[in-house]
């Protein structure tokens, strides 16, 4: 722990810690389930929008700080030198301030549903943080049974897209649910990539993770069947009519997910080189969702 510390620039540690690229990965479900609704209704509500926003982040905030405080109580972090817990050494102030973000962000997703009249939203968003915890805390820690990706693809893909459509419209989609798919899929491969580096300290810590059950091998060469899987989703769903044929404009980032593919393949069993493989998901994940999302709205126009 001493030793990683001097290594490496304390701001570089707490930037590592805070992981500002990951806070798409909250932004990107609303812009696409509010981009479907403009679609069909050619409406759009901004300050709904933008404290949706808002209160994603801060709920993702606490994700990542919860998860943070559990991951120290089961000695998976030890060699982690950017958890937060390591970094300040205060364990009980990361968890309260991670409660902290929950309430802010849970505050704006009230805000909302005042707005409306309707507590719908805020059922879904408290079933995604119910399904969060579930993931991460005590007595549950489904995370460590390998459950960790479906949970990802539920809360970030049909649960917070569909929440975003419907703060909208105050309706739900056919067109929006299958969005979520893509969305899902692809906010998933993020958490996935995230275990390639990290295999010996999840065995250590009795975490089953995807990539501990298969091998780094067998996990890399699964990992293009599931990404590109977005590509041909999106291909189909505009050939069924379901899409509208601007969204063809998420194959753009085609390359960032192909970057992805040949890393993870080169590197999978090098804990060093692989452990950026989950920024370069974020990249497919931010231009494939962005994308999608301008596909939408051009649709509209």
């Amino acid at each position: 722990m001493t030793t990683k510390l001097i290594e490496y620039p304390n701001t570089k540690l707490w930037m590592a810690a805070i992981k500002p690229p990951m806070y798409s990965v909250a932004i990107m479900p609303i812009w696409v389930g509010s981009a479907v609704a403009f679609a069909e209704t050619k409406y759009f509500h901004p300050a709904v929008f933008s404290t949706f926003i808002a209160a994603a982040i801060f709920i993702l905030a606490w994700e990542n700080l919860s998860n943070d405080v559990f991951d120290s109580e089961t000695g998976i972090d030890k060699n982690k030198a950017h958890s937060l817990v390591n970094l300040t050494g205060n364990k009980s102030f990361i968890f309260w301030l991670g409660n902290l973000f929950l309430a802010l962000g849970l505050l704006g997703i009230l805000a909302i549903a005042w707005w409306q009249q309707d507590l719908t939203v805020v059922g879904i968003i408290l079933l995604c943080c119910v399904l969060g915890y579930m993931y991460q805390g005590p007595p549950f820690r489904l995370g460590y049974q390998g459950l960790g990706e479906i949970i990802c693809f539920i809360c970030f893909g049909p649960l917070a897209v569909a929440a975003a459509y419907y703060s909208q419209t105050q309706s739900w989609s056919l067109m929006s649910l299958a969005a979520s798919v893509i969305v899902g899929i692809v906010t998933s491969l993020i958490l996935f990539c995230s275990h390639f580096h990290q295999v010996k300290d999840d065995l250590a810590a009795g975490k089953r993770s995807p990539i501990v059950r298969m091998g780094t091998k067998r996990s890399a060469q699964l990992l293009p069947w599931v990404g590109g899987s977005i590509y041909v989703i999106v291909g189909l769903f505009v050939i069924l009519g379901i899409f509208p044929v601007w969204t063809l404009l998420s194959l753009l980032s085609l390359p960032y997910a192909l970057k992805l593919f040949r890393h993870v393949w080169e590197y999978h069993n090098q804990p060093e080189k692989v452990s950026n493989c989950k920024f370069l998901a974020v990249e497919m994940h931010f231009w494939s969702s962005l994308l999608l999302g301008l596909g939408f709205m051009l649709a509209a126009s």
